[in-house]
Parts: structure tokens; sequence; C-alpha cells
């Protein structure tokens, strides 16, 4: 049991196959949201909120074309199935018991981006004796860097006296997502030999 990608290769570098299986999942997760924010960014921006919708937009977009040009990638049958269930999991669900069916979608599309920030640490995957100057290696850093300071957006709309009134449901659909997202980022690490989480 191992909690650390790799055998690095002698080069200090991860696997080609785990980079294509941590690459997928993350980008299919980046790329979901980025989709979402996409249907829901207006031409104008009315708010301080559709300022913000914009930039977890671009930096969505940042993360999947980022990971997609440091991975080194190689061919993974079972990746078929697997993007198939990512897929289905990212798809938006609005948030139970809030009447607004736009603001119930919004709610669910930041509870998402939430659990993609919070619970998936991808520089922590890294051994210490990595290639510092690895792409790979560099893309997961600056993807958890950046995590931050749109995890601190997510926080402020999430408890925004806009949604005051529907404080329940926001918690249930943050923990929601943080628990789906938890489970599929668990499973797939599995698959390529991380199990001690």
């Amino acid at each position: 049991m191992t909690r650390f990608l790799g055998p690095l290769d002698n080069e200090g570098r991860v696997p080609p196959l785990q980079q294509t299986r941590v690459s997928s999942f993350l980008i299919s997760a980046h790329s979901a949201q980025a989709r979402q924010l996409c249907m829901v960014l207006p031409t104008h921006f009315r708010n301080a909120m559709d300022v913000e919708l914009h930039s977890q937009f671009h930096h969505a977009m940042e993360i999947a074309s980022m990971l997609a040009r440091a991975t080194s990638w190689v061919q993974d049958p079972i990746l078929a199935f697997l993007i198939g269930k990512w897929e289905a999991t990212w798809m938006p669900r609005a948030a139970d018991g809030v009447t607004d069916s736009g603001l119930a979608l919004l709610i669910d599309l930041v509870a998402l981006g939430h659990a993609l920030h919070a619970v998936i640490r991808p520089a922590a995957l890294l051994p210490e004796n990595i290639n510092p100057l690895d792409p790979f290696a560099l893309a997961l850093h600056r993807t958890e860097f950046d995590s931050g300071r749109v995890l601190q957006a997510q926080v402020m709309f999430l408890k925004s006296n806009e949604l005051m009134s529907v404080r329940d449901q926001v918690s249930a659909a943050v923990e929601r997502r943080h628990s789906e997202v938890r489970s599929l980022w668990i499973a797939m690490l599995h698959g390529i030999g991380i199990t001690d989480l």
C-alpha cells in the first residue's frame, strides 16, 4: 500500500499510466465545471458573482488545458468506462428544496466546484523525490495552489446573505457533492495503486 504516485522512473517522473488516469479524472471534472459555468455566464456582468463565475470558468479551462499538455499520455482501456461514470456524476442536479430552479442549479454548480477544490489535493500524491521540473508534477502543484483562491470565492457565495433562507439546502448540496467527488477520487486512486489514503 502506498499514498504516493510511483515508483518513479530514473528521471524522477510519475509512470505514464498513473499520469494518464489522474489527468483524465481532473480534466473530466474541471471540463464539466467549465461547461456548466459557460451555460450560466451572463453576456454582461451585473454583480460581483458574475465576475467571479467568469474567473472560475477560465480557471477550470486553464487546469484542463495545462494538464492535457503536461501529461505523458498512454492508452488506458479502462478509461472509457471510468469517464462515463465520472461524467454522469458531474451532471447538474438542482439542489433539493430550492424552489428557484436557476438558483438551485447554481448552488449545485458552486457546490461541485467547492468539492473539486476542497476534496482533491493532487500535489499531495507526489513523493518527495519527484523531479521538481517535471511538467506533470508542476501542473499538479499549480492546480492545487490555485485552488485556494477559487475555494474562498465559492465559500463566500455559499455563505452569502442571498442564500440565508436556504442554508440547510445549501449544506446538503455541498455535502452530497463532497461525498460524490471523494468517492470517485478514492476509487480512481485505488485503481492505480494508491490505497493508503
